[in-house]
């Protein structure tokens, strides 16, 4: 890759707006309320990404480990996030997302409550180069 696009990369990321909704319409997986996170590694060296959920009324829970191998993107149901212990649906979140490579991090929400779906994509919050 080139030293421009590897830039762009950092090694931590902050999200405060993660909100799963607990209702869905439509077949399942494709049409389940969610939230996604979408990592890319544009570095020529696995990343091992280390996520922390933070809540409103209790202690953070992690870390829940995510690979992301050199040159790929890969997009992580949060929703599917189960060990140590599951995220529960319908309750604010926050969450960082610390890896050993530079990523670039992004939050996709799919809310899928109506026929109209919502969808809004939230890039995060980078920490120092």
């Amino acid at each position: 890759m080139t030293n421009e696009i590897a830039a762009l990369g950092r090694t931590t990321w902050a999200f405060a707006a993660g909100h799963m909704p607990d209702g869905s319409t439509g077949h399942e997986p494709e049409f389940t309320s969610r939230d996604e996170l979408c990592l890319l590694n544009v570095t020529d060296t696995e990343a091992c990404a280390e996520l922390t959920i933070f809540h409103e009324d209790r202690d953070p829970v992690g870390p829940y480990r995510i690979a992301v191998p050199a040159s790929r993107v890969k997009h992580t149901r949060i929703n599917d996030l189960i060990d140590p212990e599951a995220i529960p649906l319908g309750a604010p979140y926050g969450m960082t997302v610390v890896s050993d490579v530079p990523l670039i991090v992004q939050l996709r929400h799919l809310d899928t409550r109506q026929a109209e779906l919502g969808v809004a994509i939230t890039s995060g919050v980078p920490g120092p180069h």
